[in-house]
């Protein structure tokens, strides 16, 4: 666990309203008839022309990851590769965008309505969203994160709802993932951890409308539900500090998702 001073969180919170923009430009362009292609494309050129990195671009795996944005559509739970495929009306995208500024990282997530959406897939959206909004609530040092990811799951489900247990959020700073594992469940298996001010978090609640079970497709990336139901994804960097919860992705003046 790495924790920061406040110079170094102030640095973080420049790679994390530069992030909030692009996710800007990526909402402006997440519409029917538009490419998920496109869109990276612009990101990566905002990215890029600001003097940052795309933090995703070329991630190790069995291949590289070949964009800067994880574009997953419906059933995709994240990292979904971007494509020439249209997005059409009733679809959802979840947009998982990584920066590196002036050496620091910063990573959040969103999911986005494409046109006008089914009630369920609405339903799926405000709850995962909730789910954030829980942990930003209940974030303060001294508190185990295990108590603040049993209320998150325990909300989602009693929404009717599962909560995707294969993959967790992660601390982040100079490098992209960062002790501790941050699970977004109560979990007997990764270690438990107290909150302490200077410990930064990238916490990414993943909730599917159906079963919590997952695969990987052939591509190597893309990770979607098994039983092809809707899956949604919100996620910020958050900081902890003596008051509470920091967040360094929301915009400049405290706007954003769950907040």
């Amino acid at each position: 666990m790495i924790l920061k001073n406040s110079k170094q969180i102030d640095l973080m919170r420049e790679a994390g309203l530069l992030l909030y923009k692009a996710h800007m430009i990526a909402r402006e362009m997440a519409e029917p008839g538009v490419t998920t292609e496109a869109i990276n494309a612009e990101v990566e050129k905002f990215i890029i022309s600001n003097n940052a990195a795309p933090l995703f671009k070329g991630v190790p795996g069995k291949v590289p990851f070949p964009a800067g944005c994880c574009m997953s559509v419906n059933e995709a739970v994240v990292h979904g590769i971007p494509s020439a495929r249209k997005l059409e009306d009733g679809d959802i995208l979840s947009i998982d965008i990584g920066v590196k500024l002036n050496g620091w990282c910063s990573d959040c997530a969103c999911t986005h309505a494409i046109g006008t959406i089914d009630d369920e897939k609405q339903k799926l959206l405000d709850v995962t969203e909730e789910c954030l909004r829980i942990a930003i609530r209940d974030i303060q040092p001294g508190v185990k994160w295990s108590k603040i990811a049993k209320k998150m799951a325990t909300y989602a489900r009693h929404e009717g709802f599962s909560v995707v247990d294969t993959l967790v959020g992660h601390g982040i700073g100079e490098g992209l993932w960062e002790d501790p594992q941050v699970p977004n469940y109560h979990s007997k298996v990764l270690k438990d951890f107290k909150l302490k001010q200077g410990l930064v978090i990238a916490v990414e609640p993943m909730i599917n409308a159906g079963g919590k079970s997952t695969e990987t497709l052939k591509d190597h990336w893309t990770i979607v539900t098994r039983d092809r139901k809707p899956s949604a994804h919100f996620e910020h960097t958050i900081a902890v500090t003596a008051s509470g919860a920091q967040v360094l992705t929301c915009g400049p003046d405290g706007e954003g998702w769950a907040m």
